[in-house]
């Protein structure tokens, strides 16, 4: 039955894959818990980038360490709930397993949406600070078609192995990099004051939630440290932690 199912929850960041097997393990028992907490309300479930620390599909095989959370998120969807995916900046090369298998609706930007009244603008948030000229070279890089298709050439274990090494390193480069805040609270306003209700992301890791002019900043954090995620429920929306 679906009749109960009046919330829309949003999750980012949990990169799973990246950490050691014992952190790993907790972090997925954790994410398994929350998904099937939510089965009996969550309307719409937002994952909004980055989920998967890496992700890439040859036409007969995906990662298969991602086994037990592709089954929940599968489950979920039998349930009723609808899941939308917006592609991080190391899940980007989603193919068209999770539409096709899963039936989760995939897209590479942004969303324009409307829940509860409210208008919602989505975004995992990379590329977003203007300052961050590398990062959005490479991203241009990585999401070329030939680059994808040159990738695919490689072998399978191989490919993945190389993912882990430079995903590893991504990581620690946006970890040490000073978060251009300032930077993300303009682009925010500026969607706001075009008529968004909630500017929502992921991609910095820190929950946030911040009142701008008559809408709002959220960024719902992470599934690795803060295991936070936002719910709009009758149109207001607020962070929590698992």
């Amino acid at each position: 039955m679906t009749q109960n199912k009046n919330k829309i929850y949003f999750i980012s960041d949990a990169h799973l894959g990246r950490e050691s097997i014992s952190l790993e393990s907790q972090k997925e028992q954790k994410l398994l818990a929350f998904l099937s907490q939510i089965e009996n309300e969550c309307e719409t479930l937002y994952v909004l980038g980055d989920l998967f620390d890496f992700w890439f599909e040859y036409k007969n095989l995906i990662p298969k360490q991602f086994a037990s959370t592709l089954f929940a998120l599968k489950k979920l969807k039998n349930s009723g709930t609808k899941i939308i995916y917006l592609a991080g900046n190391h899940d980007f090369w989603l193919g068209d397993f999770l539409p096709q298998q899963l039936e989760i609706s995939v897209h590479p930007n942004h969303l324009e949406v409307s829940h509860q009244g409210k208008k919602l603008f989505l975004t995992h948030g990379d590329g977003l600070a203007k300052k961050d000229i590398g990062y959005r070279v490479l991203k241009k890089i990585l999401r070329n078609k030939v680059n994808i298709w040159l990738y695919r050439q490689l072998p399978a274990d191989f490919s993945f192995w190389l993912a882990q090494k430079v995903s590893h390193s991504s990581g620690n480069y946006t970890q040490q990099k000073n978060i251009e805040y300032q930077e993300y609270l303009n682009f925010a306003k500026g969607k706001i004051n075009s008529g968004f209700d909630f500017v929502i992301m992921g991609h910095i890791h820190q929950p946030i939630l911040e009142k701008i002019d008559k809408g709002y900043y959220v960024n719902v954090g992470d599934w690795m440290k803060n295991f936070s995620y936002g719910v709009l429920e009758e149109g207001e929306l607020r962070l929590e932690k698992f």
